[in-house]
């Protein structure tokens, strides 16, 4: 939905370039790796049922705490909110996550709503997938401005 936004392009990294399936079928191509991809404007972290499987994995920790120095978004869909919870972004702050991970997410000292989306300074997190949806659209909102996300939910129904 944001590769919408003006002016935007979309970038699938990981830790390596290649392609990502899950027990679906879902298959993504990661362009790029971490390492070679340092400044986006915006970071987005999916969630999704391997997230506990990365939660300690100090390549993706540290590139997610280096990339939000710079970000002028980072976002977090579903248990995304994880790991920018175990990276430390999250400590102290308000957000949201899948309602099943609440209480994981409490553990990291993240003040947990129960909202579809929560926005504390430059960070949003979005409660689940459907969330998501929400959430991208108020961040186009504030990238380009309401009626321009109206435009786009418009045209997604």
């Amino acid at each position: 939905m944001l590769s919408r936004l003006p002016d935007t392009t979309i970038r699938f990294v990981a830790t390596k370039s290649g392609w990502y399936g899950d027990s679906k079928g879902l298959k993504l191509h990661a362009e790029h790796e971490l390492e070679n991809f340092k400044h986006p404007d915006i970071v987005i972290i999916p969630g999704g049922f391997g997230i506990d499987a990365i939660l300690d994995n100090a390549d993706i920790i540290r590139w997610i705490q280096n990339a939000h120095q710079t970000s002028t978004w980072t976002v977090s869909v579903c248990s995304g909110s994880l790991l920018l919870a175990a990276a430390g972004i999250l400590k102290d702050c308000s957000a949201t996550t899948h309602w099943l991970r609440k209480d994981q997410l409490r553990r990291y000292g993240v003040n947990v709503m129960d909202e579809r989306y929560v926005k504390d300074g430059n960070i949003l997190t979005s409660a689940g997938v459907s969330a998501g949806i929400d959430m991208a659209l108020y961040l186009t909102s504030l990238i380009v401005n309401e009626n321009y996300a109206k435009a786009i939910q418009l045209s997604m129904e």
